[in-house]
């Protein structure tokens, strides 16, 4: 048989020492203030009542609650916990008797008034509800372990699967963009040598960070910021004349801030891939800047061209799996408002995260 009193828990462990100190201490020092003096047989007629609600608690709580109620068999369950209780209260009454065997008390003839009857049969009822209670109460904690437990399964499942997105994520780049990236600077290489030799090394520097400095859960503010400024470089080289592209960071030098690893990126991705038009006047304004002790925001604005939903230009991540990447990583510790204009012409992100400098 298992035995599953859960030492996860070693609130449940001080619960169970209290109320079974309390029971079991209770008689003597009730006796003890009444007679002056604790006299044996009735503390050993008194520890009956204990030791039955002892044993209704454990019966419950390890073999009846786990194989009845868990499995849905909830008639069965009343059924043998009605047998339980009277069965413990043979169990008391013949407690009662073994001490006057013990301790040599004769037994006194049974009165015949029918006072004394009710007066028993009362007893004999309350006892039966308070093993009742007892039951009930073990069935309820044995029932909030099973919740929580399956609780905290079901988050632990939650977070395998949202860190297994992240990894992802760490290690992902977009091949269109790469395909993108690599036929620009093929073409740069025909008149411009020096810029693609310079664009080649951004991007070498962005397959460095994504491939190899992103294996934490938070990296320094610096490490990410030149991974932006790699990123916004090599997206530059395909950018017509007719894109205003602004990045501005406004973060004091020698800052302690970390921060989670590609937090901005999708945000950014987002950026170029709706605020660009080919043809009509776009724009992208970008910055990154301190907005209180400990809070970093990215603000992002941009023209808003919206693309079908069959266009794989973008990073495939998406905002939605972003929301729950900050729900996962910064839980009631970020701001973030976004949307487009009234006229459906200008996107608008602001993202605020309270971060770390552990």
């Amino acid at each position: 048989m298992k035995w599953n009193i859960n030492h996860k828990y070693p609130q449940e462990l001080l619960i169970h020492l209290f109320v079974w100190v309390f029971l079991f201490g209770l008689p003597p020092m009730l006796i003890g203030h009444t007679n002056e003096r604790l006299d044996e047989e009735e503390i050993f007629r008194m520890m009956g009542n204990p030791i039955a609600m002892t044993l209704v608690f454990y019966i419950n709580y390890i073999w009846l609650v786990p194989r009845l109620v868990f499995n849905k068999k909830n008639k069965i369950y009343v059924l043998l916990n009605v047998i339980l209780c009277a069965g413990m209260l043979f169990f008391t009454h013949f407690w009662f008797r073994l001490g006057n065997v013990y301790f040599h008390i004769p037994l006194p003839p049974p009165p015949n008034d029918s006072l004394w009857m009710w007066t028993f049969l009362s007893f004999r009822i309350r006892d039966f509800i308070l093993f009742g209670l007892i039951a009930a109460v073990a069935a309820t904690i044995r029932m909030r372990n099973k919740w929580h437990e399956a609780e905290l399964g079901r988050q632990e499942a939650e977070l395998k699967r949202i860190e297994a997105e992240l990894k992802n994520l760490h290690n992902q780049i977009n091949p269109h963009f790469l395909l993108n990236t690599l036929n620009n600077i093929y073409a740069l290489i025909a008149f411009d040598a020096d810029k693609a030799q310079q664009a080649v090394q951004d991007l070498s520097r962005l397959l460095r960070h994504l491939l190899y400095d992103n294996n934490q859960d938070f990296i320094p503010l610096d490490r990410e910021l030149e991974f932006l400024k790699n990123y916004v470089a090599l997206m530059k080289i395909r950018l017509s004349p007719n894109v205003d592209l602004q990045f501005h960071i406004d973060i004091p030098s020698e800052n302690p801030i970390r921060v989670a690893p590609l937090i901005f990126i999708s945000l950014f991705e987002n950026a170029f891939k709706h605020g660009i038009s080919p043809v009509k006047p776009s724009f992208i304004h970008i910055k990154i800047y301190s907005s209180g002790p400990g809070a970093l925001s990215c603000s992002i604005e941009n023209s808003y061209f919206p693309k079908q939903r069959n266009d794989i230009s973008g990073s495939g991540i998406g905002l939605e799996q972003v929301q729950k990447r900050l729900d996962l990583i910064y839980p009631g510790k970020y701001e973030w408002t976004k949307g487009c204009d009234e006229n459906a012409t200008v996107y608008k992100s602001i993202l605020t995260i309270h971060t770390t400098t552990k």
